[in-house]
């Protein structure tokens, strides 16, 4: 057993650990940094990244074909794009990104992490790390698997292996509406794959307003894929290698590839949260300077998926930024301002979360999707139909939505769907971080012809 001192121990070499790491050594503080899989995380490796990788050929290949005059080919070549996709992942080498985080100070240990004590973290049975000041949690979430009789017994996908896989299966079925189902299914798809969607309510993507939904599926089935909403699975069984499975309404659908999109939980199973009275498994509930809420002693932060918080990639890095920075203040025996919006604060986590989903169209979200009930707010709609989109795609299909705070005068929420509107997001995300009034919005002029003139015709409904 070897025992090492450090001044904060980072768990988990993702992107959010790699960003709290990086503060804390930004701070003056020696830093260890462990993963026990790939350092760079999901994200890297088999989210964010490759599952873009996999979308995008398709969704520049559709976007061609919408403007006359551009020669375009009839399929994308899967071999090509797994090539691509498999080139931003490095294969799944991370000596880039162990690389990286030596290059910036922080010490790099791989293996199983356990807490162990106060301030203590045990790796693999037999490398003690100490930390002086603090021990931060950024070890993400893993998927969550139904109950489904028969689930175990047939050929199944997880995430990860929905981004990674370098053959196209002849049939693919995905459960889940969620965002890596709709995003899944229409990237296979477009590879070549029949696909048949399950979605538990009337439409996908619940948490957003009810046309984004509906336009989705639109262009999931303009891409073939066979959507079945308002249902969910019974029973899965194994015949002749593929998988026989039974929906709720009646419906038996065979597939080569079972995706299991089902949604995700933090992962904490293994990280000896008994050891300091939190049960495994469990979301580590955090104030907004990243301070777990049910430890005391003050030495507990966590970033990112296992806080429960805003489950996106950089809304992590975000929270951890914030718990890098708060850890090295309190260590030089600073005053730490908790007030929302300081630097100390995770404060967008409540108001202004941004969010892309990456089908055809695009799905982009800032803040509220709808009015909150009992509150001074007002919904404005309109069509995507200004002279930008018209040039941007011929029959260009698209909606936004403001949500107003009618007493302030100020943005709580804006949405897109249309073809290409993340870019339109970042816009909205200052809006509604900056408070910016409406009557100020209005002079922020467009420029003709982009698809920004959307935010005149959204002005202008409202009565400006």
């Amino acid at each position: 057993m070897t025992e090492e001192t450090f001044d904060v121990v980072v768990i988990g070499g993702g992107p959010v650990g790699e960003n709290a790491a990086d503060r804390a050594v930004r701070g003056g503080l020696r830093t260890a940094l462990v993963d026990h899989e790939r350092f760079g995380g999901e994200c890297s490796y088999w989210a964010c990244i490759p599952s873009k990788a996999l979308l995008r050929p398709g969704n520049a290949l559709a976007a061609a074909r919408r403007l006359p005059g551009v020669p375009v080919g009839a399929t994308i070549d899967p071999a090509k794009v797994f090539e691509r996709r498999d080139s931003f992942t490095h294969g799944g080498d991370d000596a880039s990104q162990v690389e990286w985080a030596r290059g910036a100070g922080i010490d790099v240990v791989r293996g199983h992490a356990r807490i162990t004590g106060e301030r203590e973290v045990t790796v693999d049975a037999d490398r003690v790390l100490r930390a002086r000041h603090a021990v931060v949690v950024c070890t993400g979430s893993v998927p969550k698997t139904p109950d489904i009789p028969g689930l175990d017994e047939v050929p199944v996908w997880g995430s990860r292996e929905a981004t990674t896989a370098s053959e196209v299966p002849a049939r693919l079925a995905v459960l889940g509406g969620g965002v890596v189902g709709v995003e899944m299914a229409q990237a296979w798809a477009r590879l070549g794959a029949r696909v048949d969607l399950v979605v538990s309510g009337p439409r996908p993507l619940p948490r957003y307003p009810e046309f984004a939904g509906d336009l989705v599926v639109a262009g999931l089935r303009a891409d073939g894929v066979r959507v079945h909403l308002d249902s969910g699975l019974v029973r899965a069984s194994e015949v002749d290698g593929a998988a026989r499975l039974e929906l709720t309404d009646g419906q038996t659908l065979t597939a080569d590839k079972l995706l299991v999109a089902t949604g995700r939980r933090p992962a904490t199973d293994e990280l000896g949260l008994e050891s300091v009275g939190l049960k495994a498994g469990s979301t580590l509930a955090v104030d907004d300077t990243g301070l777990v809420s049910e430890v005391d002693g003050g030495w507990l932060y966590a970033a990112g998926d296992v806080t429960g918080r805003a489950p996106l990639t950089h809304q992590g890095k975000y929270a951890a930024r914030a718990v890098g920075d708060v850890i090295a203040a309190k260590a030089a025996g600073e005053v730490v301002d908790t007030a929302p919006w300081s630097q100390y604060t995770s404060t967008a986590d409540h108001y202004a979360v941004p969010q892309v989903v990456f089908t055809d169209p695009e799905v982009a979200s800032v803040g509220l999707a709808a009015a909150e009930e009992g509150e001074p707010h007002r919904v404005v709609d309109v069509d995507i139909a200004v002279a930008g989109s018209a040039l941007h795609a011929d029959g260009y299909t698209g909606k936004a939505r403001m949500v107003v705070d009618t007493e302030r005068e100020v943005l709580v929420g804006v949405t897109f769907v249309g073809q290409d509107v993340a870019e339109l997001l970042h816009s909205a995300t200052i809006a509604v971080v900056g408070e910016v009034p409406l009557r100020r919005l209005w002079h922020a002029v467009p420029a003709f012809p982009t698809m920004s003139e959307v935010w005149l015709r959204l002005l202008e409904t409202y009565g400006l």
